[in-house]
């Protein structure tokens, strides 16, 4: 027996299009307001996929979180009757909340298929509780270290663990090459 939760009938994943910067609002606002425009039998659930991006500026570290689709946000609802026809309510509902440009499809959106929700799903689960640096490295790039008792000396990469966000790093110390094992926040890119 699979676990998966099935939707209810004629319930199916759209995407919606919205303006830069207002994913959020629209998701909010939807959420906030489905129940009391009565419309919770027809919208399910308001997905705004992030991740949390590390940086480090100024020698401090900072998290924000980005947007894995900027603009767009997915809608799980009823969106046509059995007659595959538009219902109004939802429809006018969704497009008229302050943020959205319409569904992506126009007048006539088609539903996502189940395996591209899925991989969208599997996109926030894998971003769920990690920090993903915004800065990508290479084995055999030169880096320089920002932070810790190796500070301002330079190393090679060896290594890149991305699960845990660490890397194993070549300093010359004496002479003599020392391998250290760092986080990605610590070191920095060598600029010629």
């Amino acid at each position: 027996m699979s676990a998966q939760v099935t939707a209810p009938p004629g319930v199916q994943w759209f995407a919606l299009h919205t303006l830069s910067g207002q994913e959020g609002k629209v998701k909010t606002y939807i959420e906030k307001f489905k129940k009391v425009e009565e419309l919770d039998d027809h919208i399910k659930e308001v997905l705004l996929p992030t991740e949390v991006v590390s940086e480090v500026k100024g020698g401090k570290k900072s998290t924000k979180v980005r947007k894995l689709y900027p603009g767009y946000v997915f809608i799980q609802m009823r969106l046509y009757d059995e007659e595959s026809r538009v219902i109004n309510k939802p429809w006018y509902f969704v497009k008229e909340v302050a943020g959205v440009i319409g569904f992506v499809g126009g007048d006539n959106p088609a539903a996502l298929r189940q395996s591209e929700i899925d991989e969208i799903k599997a996109r926030i689960e894998a971003a769920n509780g990690k920090e993903v640096p915004k800065v990508q490295y290479t084995v055999g790039e030169e880096v320089k270290i920002n932070d810790g008792p190796f500070a301002n000396l330079n190393g090679r990469i060896d290594e890149i663990d991305p699960a845990r966000g660490k890397l194993k790093i070549s300093v010359s110390i004496f002479g003599r090459f020392t391998p250290v094992e760092l986080e990605y926040w610590q070191v920095s890119r060598v600029t010629e």
